[in-house]
């Protein structure tokens, strides 16, 4: 039997959302439900606008308040597996995960088990009712680092909020293809690619996407920045650094052919050549506690992979300025 649970959500319409559908409006506001979620919601009235019930196609406007009493039911059935957790913290409300390169986060079509979510259900069984097994935002397969969980209703309720309002502080490191000569911003909108679904690029019909990045270390040919995100598109990080010509090294979708540069060490170029993953990293994650309404913070190192490859650009860079 399917569990349910009953879930309350407060939201008031910003301003950008101004005209839009009422289950448009939500489907941005709310990412971790589905719009025919959703679209139930407002047909049967757990959705209030203003304290009014209104239909899918009402248009909303800023300042508006939107309220959400639903009750939802667990129908994902996800398997609970014995797979291994790096848990940074845990406790009560929220779990702290450091996610290795490999691992799928969400069961889907191509990876329905042996993901993060398996994992989390063995580790705790109480996830199994919350949206997305809890999970507030996603790492793709082959970026590392660091992810929240939320553990109770009320804990997902003002982290979800709480990412909406980008008051969620999410620092990445990457190393990039070129070298940068400064940091900078990329606002830019990312949506579907207009040829191939499975890719994510800038386009105007996207949603805004926002990255900020800082150098921390120039290479010859490459570059070592720290990224700061002020939204979460899907790949967005990626995409934005493709776009502006300083690709993220060894990103299978989004990177090109592989490029060697010229007159690099041996060991630089047998690194280069089998790094088949991006080299991008959640590094620290700042956020305040649901609960305790403390300011908390984690910081997860560098994988060993991106490791190796720094030391090897650092001695590269060394030979040749000893030439």
């Amino acid at each position: 039997m399917n569990k349910s649970y009953s879930i309350k959500l407060n939201i008031i319409v910003p301003e950008n959302l101004t005209g839009k559908r009422l289950d448009q409006a939500l489907a941005i506001l709310l990412p971790d439900y589905s719009r025919a979620r959703m679209q139930s919601w407002i047909k049967t009235g757990q959705v209030t606008v203003d304290d009014k019930i209104l239909k899918s196609n009402a248009r909303v406007h800023a300042n508006q308040k939107i309220i959400i009493n639903a009750v939802m039911f667990n129908e994902e059935n996800w398997e609970a597996q014995d797979i291994p957790l790096n848990i940074v913290y845990e406790d009560e409300a929220v779990i702290i995960i450091n996610k290795p390169v490999g691992l799928v986060v969400h069961p889907a079509v191509g990876n329905p088990d042996k993901t993060l979510v398996n994992a989390l259900l063995n580790h705790a069984p109480e996830l199994a009712v919350l949206p997305r097994a809890g999970i507030i935002h996603r790492l793709d397969k082959d970026t590392s680092g660091l992810l929240i969980v939320a553990r109770s209703l009320k804990a997902h309720a003002k982290l979800v909020a709480e990412l909406q309002e980008r008051k969620i502080k999410r620092e990445y490191e990457a190393i990039v293809n070129g070298v940068m000569t400064a940091g900078g911003t990329i606002d830019m909108p990312i949506g579907r690619h207009s040829r191939d679904r499975k890719r994510m690029a800038v386009t105007d019909s996207g949603k805004a996407a926002v990255t900020n990045y800082r150098i921390i270390q120039k290479f010859r040919f490459h570059t070592y920045v720290k990224v700061f995100l002020q939204t979460g598109r899907t790949h967005q990080i990626r995409v934005h650094m493709a776009h502006i010509n300083y690709p993220i090294v060894g990103d299978q979708i989004y990177g090109g052919r592989l490029k060697l540069p010229p007159k690099i060490s041996s060991e630089l170029m047998h690194i280069l050549q089998n790094f088949k993953r991006q080299a991008l990293h959640a590094c620290r994650l700042e956020l305040v506690h649901p609960i305790t309404n403390k300011t908390m913070e984690w910081q997860a190192p560098l994988p060993n992979d991106m490791q190796q490859l720094l030391q090897a650009l650092v001695a590269d860079l060394r030979v040749i300025k000893s030439i």
